[in-house]
């Protein structure tokens, strides 16, 4: 008994689920032609200026100046006078 059940539901599935379904209709909006262009929009506003940039790095520093020519020689002075033959003689402190 309990197989002959489980078999007839069985057979009652499987000829409900072969049984044709109606299809669903689904309406597709078909287009008409194109109408006329539209007038040209007005010109929009002006946008707000942009951030001021960041300052720049710093240079390198420059390159040694080349070396100066050598300057000019001094005037001679006048010649020394001659001293005396006296010899002075520091006495010794004790």
């Amino acid at each position: 008994m309990k197989v002959s059940i489980v078999f007839s539901a069985l057979v009652l599935a499987l000829a409900l689920s072969a049984c044709e379904r109606p299809a669903s209709t689904t309406v597709v909006a078909v287009p008409g032609p194109a109408g006329a262009t539209g007038a040209a929009g007005s010109t929009g506003a002006t946008g707000e200026t942009g951030n001021t940039g960041n300052t720049g790095n710093t240079g390198n520093t420059g390159s040694t100046g080349a070396q100066g020519s050598t300057g000019d020689t001094g005037a001679t002075g006048d010649r020394g006078k001659t001293g005396s033959t006296a010899v002075i003689i520091v006495p010794e402190k004790r």
